[in-house]
C-alpha cells in the first residue's frame, strides 16, 4: 500500500511550466520591426512634397524679364542725347579756346600741340617752295565741322570734308613753261591737278606768272596736311570777322617779300586769290 502512495507524489512533474517558455516567444513581437519600414515610407514622401515647393521659385524667375524691358528705355536716351550733344559742346569749347586770345592765325602744328586748332571752321595755307628757284605752289584748304584731328606719319589728318584751292607761281626762268601743270613733275614738286584752261593767270612786271585755280578741288571724308620742311610753312587762319582781309594781306606780303613779285602785282594777285576763296570756299557749314 505504501508503494502506491509514492507514485502519487509524481505530481511535481508538472514541469509543464517549462512549456510556458514558448509563451516567451511573444517577444516575437518583432512585428514592430515591420512597423519600421512603415515609418520610412512617410519619410520618403516628405521630400517628395518638398521638391514641388522648390520648383515654385523657378517659375517666379520670369520676373527677371522686367529688366529686359528697361534696356530699350536706356538705349533710347543713349542714342539721342549724349551722342549728339557732347561732340557739339566739345567742338564749341575748342573753337572758343582757339580764338579766345584774338590771334588771327598760327602755325598749324604749333596750334595742334597747344590744343588751339579750330574745329568748327577754318582755313589752312601751306607752301611748297623750291630752294633753287622762285617756283612755288600754295595750297589753301577750307574746312568745317571737324570730327577729329590726329597725327599721321607725315602730317595731321582732319576727319571732315574740305575744299582745296591751288595757286602756282612760275618765274620767268622756268624751263617747262609750255607744259600743262597737270603734266609736270610730282617728284620735283611742280605738279598741280589743273590745266591752263582751269587757271586765272596774272603776269607781273618781272614776267612771273601767278596762276590761281578757278575752282577748288573737293575732298571727302578726310584730308591730311603735310608737315612742312625747310623754308615751307602751314598756317591755320581763324574764322574771325576780318578773316578775308587777313588772308589778302598775308598773300600780298608773302608774294612780295618771299617770292620777289613787285608790290603792285603782289597786291593784285592777293586780291584775286582772296576773291576766289570768298566766291568758292566760304566756310558756312557746307560739310555739316
Amino acid at each position: 500500500m505504501a508503494t502506491i502512495k509514492k507514485a502519487a507524489a509524481k505530481k511535481p512533474a508538472a514541469k509543464k511550466p517549462a512549456a510556458a517558455k514558448p509563451a516567451a516567444k511573444k517577444p516575437a513581437a518583432k512585428k514592430p520591426a515591420a512597423a519600421k519600414p512603415a515609418a520610412k515610407k512617410p519619410a520618403a514622401k516628405k521630400p517628395a512634397a518638398a521638391k514641388p515647393a522648390a520648383k515654385k521659385p523657378v517659375v517666379k524667375k520670369p520676373v527677371a524679364a522686367k529688366p529686359a524691358d528697361k534696356k530699350p528705355a536706356v538705349k533710347k536716351p543713349a542714342a539721342a542725347k549724349p551722342t549728339v550733344k557732347k561732340p557739339a559742346a566739345k567742338a564749341a569749347e575748342k573753337q572758343k579756346a582757339a580764338v579766345s586770345d584774338n590771334v588771327k592765325y598760327r602755325n598749324l602744328f604749333d596750334a595742334f600741340a597747344q590744343g588751339k586748332l579750330p574745329f568748327n571752321q577754318g582755313y589752312i595755307v601751306s607752301s611748297f617752295f623750291k630752294e633753287t628757284s622762285a617756283y612755288s605752289i600754295f595750297e589753301i584748304v577750307s574746312y568745317a565741322a571737324v570730327k577729329e584731328i590726329f597725327p599721321a606719319s607725315n602730317g595731321l589728318t582732319f576727319v571732315t570734308g574740305g575744299k582745296k584751292l591751288y595757286v602756282l607761281v612760275e618765274p620767268d626762268t622756268y624751263h617747262n613753261k609750255p607744259v600743262e601743270p597737270v603734266s609736270r613733275s610730282k617728284t620735283d614738286m611742280e605738279y598741280i591737278p589743273q590745266r591752263f584752261s582751269e587757271l586765272e593767270t596774272l603776269i607781273a612786271k618781272n614776267q612771273t606768272r601767278i596762276m590761281v585755280a578757278k575752282e577748288p578741288v573737293e575732298t571727302f571724308g578726310s584730308f591730311t596736311i603735310l608737315e612742312p620742311k625747310g623754308i615751307n610753312f602751314s598756317i591755320v587762319f581763324y574764322e574771325l570777322p576780318e578773316i578775308f582781309d587777313t588772308l589778302k594781306n598775308f598773300f600780298q606780303e608773302v608774294l612780295n617779300r618771299q617770292r620777289k613779285i613787285p608790290e603792285a602785282d603782289a597786291k593784285k594777285a592777293a586780291k584775286l586769290i582772296t576773291d576766289t576763296i570768298i566766291n568758292t570756299m566760304s566756310s558756312k557749314g557746307e560739310y555739316e
